[in-house]
């Protein structure tokens, strides 16, 4: 069976670093979807705009190498803790594929790229292939009281998140809202703990660098294209 991306989804993250590990955890970070000329079609989405959430079908293109092995080291376990990969919810998978619940904005019909879904709270980066799309049913899809697994027995801590020398003017009003929710779920690798390291996140055109001590995650400069410092 040949698969191929029936839509591709724009993001203001234009790298893996950054992006939520999961849908949801950061509500207000928009994203679109846009179809490939073969579906820009306005009865394609015919009915869509009673949903308020859609399932992505979608592929991590970003990986570099296929993974085979049997276990993987989730981050909610700190990331040196080791389970079955077919028991999480790892990019690092034998095919590659992802699952997300994302919340429909809004569905857009007239613009020079066909009908264009817009979306809050997806974990995919900017120019993700999206192979299906499927509305969310609470009565068919939510369980509630479901057994989470290792999820239940680790609690995932959020971070308070600081600008340096007024750095948050550097954006909008909806940009560093949607930002703060990303850096409060602390984008590093979860064996790093260097307080004095300095990571960089690609944030709608501009790199956000930041560092972490305890608790608090502090942005201590924003750049765009590179070198102009905003």
């Amino acid at each position: 069976m040949n698969i191929e991306p029936i839509a591709y989804f724009h993001s203001p993250l234009t790298a893996k670093f950054g992006v939520p590990r999961q849908s949801g955890l950061a509500p207000d970070l928009p994203g679109r979807i846009v179809l490939v000329p073969e579906f820009r079609n306005t009865d394609a989405l015919r009915g869509l705009e009673g949903f308020d959430y859609l399932w992505l079908i979608w592929g991590f293109s970003a990986n570099r190498t296929e993974a085979r092995g049997a276990t993987v080291r989730p981050p909610r376990l700190g990331g040196n803790e080791r389970v079955g990969v077919f028991a999480s919810r790892s990019p690092f998978r034998p095919n590659g594929m992802g699952l997300s619940a994302v919340k429909i904005e809004k569905v857009e019909t007239t613009t020079d790229c066909g009908p264009v879904i817009h979306v809050k709270g997806a974990d995919l980066m900017d120019g993700t292939p999206i192979y299906d799309i499927k509305p969310y049913v609470a009565y068919a899809d939510s369980h509630p009281k479901a057994k989470g697994g290792f999820t239940d027995n680790r609690t995932w801590s959020t971070l308070e998140v600081a600008f340096a020398d007024g750095l948050d003017c550097c954006f909008s009003e909806s940009e560093l809202k949607a930002l703060k929710q990303l850096l409060a779920q602390d984008p590093r690798p979860h064996y790093h703990d260097d307080a004095e390291r300095i990571y960089g996140m690609d944030y709608a055109g501009r790199n956000v660098r930041f560092k972490v001590a305890g608790t608090t995650l502090t942005v201590v400069n924003v750049e765009k294209s590179e070198t102009e410092i905003c």
